[in-house]
């Protein structure tokens, strides 16, 4: 009798869930007009998109020649450390020498066992399909959190982009799998599993250095939300997690780990440069250029933190005090705080780097949609942001890249920083009162 109540029990909540179903799928059908502007229809949206991404990408796969560019040589690499090398500097492939972190070497091992000692190209290419998948699975779940971005933009991120899917299942790069788990790390620190969100963070970190990018976002995060004291155990599991994936190199040749690993001076070739190409390769190589740029960056992280991100009317070292302790009453992060802040750190990165190889695009590809649409100034429409989309995937398709094409890439960003400066900002307006109350 226990049992027959629990099976009619179950079939209960399905039909109930079924009945949810059906009754959100007929309002969908009845506001059809409005499924590809409002946000609020974003999941739907995103299912249609990831079920046509799944043709889509099979179809690549199989009818366009992948490129062999670094895949041999992260396998080379690998096969290294599997035949007993744990010294950084001993470690080669075809491309020059291994210069990503530990973290690298595990995942990619994984995938040289998989895939045949790295000869079953096919099947890598099936594997990083499902990786694409996935990474658009953990993108729309933070556009649907966030609700601000109209879901026919998505279309523009999914099938249009032709230069994201041949990244991920033509030439192989490490760098989607770095950016999957920054996204991962993403969708955790906006279920507000702070711990495991930096985890996953410093495990990106390990794949692919770029993601250090995020870093200062993340760290005003901690601080807005912790203080110093109880910032300092997550900063604490992102730096116990390399030492420990770090560990059998650090014990072999710590000087030659960190320093190939975590290369800040590491030298780009003029040749591959997407962003600086109109400028003469003298001066592309130069160490005053590299500086000029550290310092805007910096410049700009810190008008940013100062001016758009902490808006409590304290001062910006009330960070570091016990939230309890301030003088405004702490406020949670909201899902468009925690976006906003980390892709804006992210962007203003990309907008100074020394140089951008096409691969990176990844690393913000997938931000574009928020950065254009979160927080528009009046000024930029739906057509000119389209339009700045469109160029800027224009201009990452430029092969080689010219003069012109890095030119309307930085006319690009500089739109974009621009609205990110003027635009409203994510801030929730408890926290304006808070401070007028004060």
């Amino acid at each position: 009798m226990a049992a027959g109540l629990r099976k009619r029990g179950r079939a209960g909540a399905a039909a109930r869930a079924a009945s949810r179903c059906e009754q959100w799928l007929q309002r969908a059908w009845q506001e059809r007009r409005l499924l590809l502007v409002e946000p609020r229809y974003t999941l739907l949206v995103a299912a249609c998109l990831c079920l046509a991404e799944v043709g889509i990408t099979f179809w690549v796969i199989h009818r366009v020649a992948y490129t062999e560019i670094d895949w041999k040589a992260y396998m080379a690499e690998v096969e290294g450390v599997i035949n007993g090398t744990y010294d950084y500097t001993q470690l080669q492939g075809d491309t020059g020498p291994l210069v990503y972190p530990a973290g690298f070497v595990y995942i990619f091992m994984g995938l040289y066992y998989v895939t045949g000692q790295g000869t079953d190209i096919r099947m890598a290419q099936h594997i990083f399909a499902v990786l694409y998948l996935v990474t658009l699975l953990l993108v729309f779940w933070i556009y649907h959190q966030t609700c601000k971005v109209p879901p026919f933009v998505f279309f523009f991120m999914c099938c249009a982009s032709y230069r994201v899917h041949s990244i991920f299942v033509l030439r192989l790069f490490n760098d989607p799998v770095a950016m999957a788990l920054l996204f991962l790390s993403i969708n955790l620190l906006l279920a507000q599993r702070w711990g495991w969100g930096c985890c996953c963070f410093s495990l990106a970190v390990s794949v692919k250095m770029n993601v250090l990018l995020f870093a200062p976002g993340l760290l005003f995060l901690l601080l807005t939300q912790f203080g110093l004291r109880g910032a300092l155990p997550k900063l604490g599991i992102c730096a116990v997690l390399q030492v420990v994936l770090g560990l059998p190199f650090l014990l072999q040749n710590p000087v030659g780990y960190l320093s190939r690993s975590f290369d800040l001076g590491r030298q780009f070739l003029f040749r591959w440069t997407v962003n600086w190409r109109f400028l003469p390769e003298a001066l592309f190589l130069h160490r005053a250029f590299h500086l000029v740029l550290l310092a805007a960056h910096l410049i700009l992280l810190f008008l940013f933190a100062l001016c758009r991100w902490h808006r409590t009317g304290e001062g910006i070292l009330s960070l570091l005090k016990d939230p309890s302790k301030r003088k405004v009453p702490p406020q949670p992060l909201t899902p468009n705080q925690i976006v906003s802040t980390l892709f804006t750190s992210n962007f203003i990165g990309i907008c100074f780097s020394r140089s951008l190889h096409y691969q990176f695009y990844v690393w913000y590809f997938h931000t574009l949609p928020y950065l254009l649409w979160a927080m528009p100034a009046r000024w930029l429409t739906h057509l000119l942001r389209l339009l700045v989309l469109g160029l800027i995937e224009l201009s990452w398709n430029t092969y080689p890249s010219t003069s012109c094409s890095s030119a309307a890439l930085h006319m690009c960003h500089a739109v974009i920083l621009l609205q990110l400066w003027v635009g409203p900002q994510p801030f929730p307006k408890s926290i304006q009162h808070s401070k007028k109350a004060h």
